[in-house]
C-alpha cells in the first residue's frame, strides 16, 4: 500500500494512492495512517493534488558508513556498531521542494538512502525480531550533507542539519521488500550512485533495534539506513533524484540559499 501526505483542493490529509499512470487517484483517509485505515470517501486524481513529505517525524535518526564502499570512498573504517546521528525535523522537505545550498558551504553532496518509518507502537528496547513489527513502511531519502563542514566540525549536526537537507518521499510503501533493493541517485539524469540494500553492514531491522536501545522511536519517526558509494556535489540549478526499487522516486531541485 502506498500512503502519501497530500495537499488537495480543501486542505491537507493522508491518502492511499490507487492505480498507476494517468488514472491514478488519491483516496483520503481519516486522521493518521498508523491504525486501521478508514476512508472518508473523498478521492482526487493524483494529478490534482500535491505530494508533501509523507510524514513529519519528531526526529530523523541516521546511520553513517553503513555501506563498506561508501566508508572506503571517504577514507573511513566500517564501524563495529551502527554509527548514529540525528537530523532535525526542520530539515525535512517533500518531493518537488527545493534543496537550498547554504552560503557557508562550498561542498554540498547527495546521499541516496532507504528510509524506515516507525509505526503506531513506536520502538523502545527492542531486539531485531521485535523491531520488524515496529516498522510501518519505507520511503526514499536524501541525506544531504555539507561535506566540508562535516570534515571541519568532526561531528555531523551542522553539516547534516540545514533546513531542506532531508528530502523524504514520494510516499510510504508499506509492503516493500528491502532485503535486496536497488538504491539509485541521479543528478540531471546522470547516475551518480547505484547500490543495493543487501550490501548494508547493518540491516534495517538491526538498526531499528539498536536505535531503540538508545532512544524511544515514536510513531512516524524516520530512520535513514546509510548510503552506497558515489556521493558527489550538488550545484544550483541541478535536479537530484533518489530511487529505491519497489518504492518510487524522490526528486528535488537545488537552488542557492536566499
Amino acid at each position: 500500500m502506498r500512503i502519501a501526505r497530500i495537499a488537495h483542493p480543501t486542505g491537507m490529509s493522508f491518502a492511499v494512492l490507487e492505480g498507476e499512470g494517468p488514472g491514478a487517484t488519491a483516496a483520503e483517509i481519516e486522521g493518521h495512517p498508523f491504525a486501521q485505515i478508514k476512508y472518508t470517501g473523498q478521492r482526487w486524481a493524483l494529478e490534482d493534488v500535491r505530494l508533501l513529505a509523507p510524514i513529519l517525524p519528531s526526529k530523523v535518526v541516521c546511520v553513517g558508513r553503513n555501506y563498506a564502499d561508501h566508508a572506503a570512498e571517504l577514507g573511513n573504517e566500517v564501524p563495529k556498531e551502527p554509527l548514529i546521528f540525528l537530523k532535525p525535523s526542520t530539515s525535512v522537505i517533500g518531493p518537488g521542494e527545493l534543496i537550498r545550498l547554504p552560503a557557508v558551504s562550498d561542498q554540498v553532496e547527495h546521499e541516496a538512502e532507504l528510509a524506515v518509518v516507525i509505526g503506531l507502537h513506536g520502538a523502545r528496547g527492542l531486539d531485531r525480531e521485535a523491531a520488524k513489527g515496529a516498522v510501518f513502511g519505507y520511503t526514499c531519502a536524501n541525506d544531504v550533507t555539507a561535506r566540508d563542514i562535516q570534515k571541519q566540525d568532526v561531528q555531523f549536526t551542522r553539516a547534516k542539519g540545514f533546513d531542506s537537507f532531508c528530502p523524504l518521499g514520494p510516499w510510504i510503501e508499506t509492503d516493500a521488500e528491502v532485503a535486496d533493493a536497488e538504491v539509485r541517485c541521479e543528478v540531471n539524469g546522470e547516475v551518480r550512485q547505484l547500490g543495493s540494500t543487501k550490501d548494508m553492514v547493518f540491516d534495517p531491522f538491526s538498526i531499528v533495534a539498536y536505535v531503540s536501545q538508545v532512544m524511544t522511536l515514536l510513531p512516524g519517526d524516520v530512520v535513514l539506513t546509510g548510503t552506497p558509494a558515489g556521493v558527489g556535489p550538488l550545484q544550483a540549478g541541478e535536479t537530484v533524484s533518489v530511487s529505491v526499487a519497489g518504492i518510487g522516486t524522490l526528486s528535488n531541485k537545488v537552488v542557492p540559499s536566499e
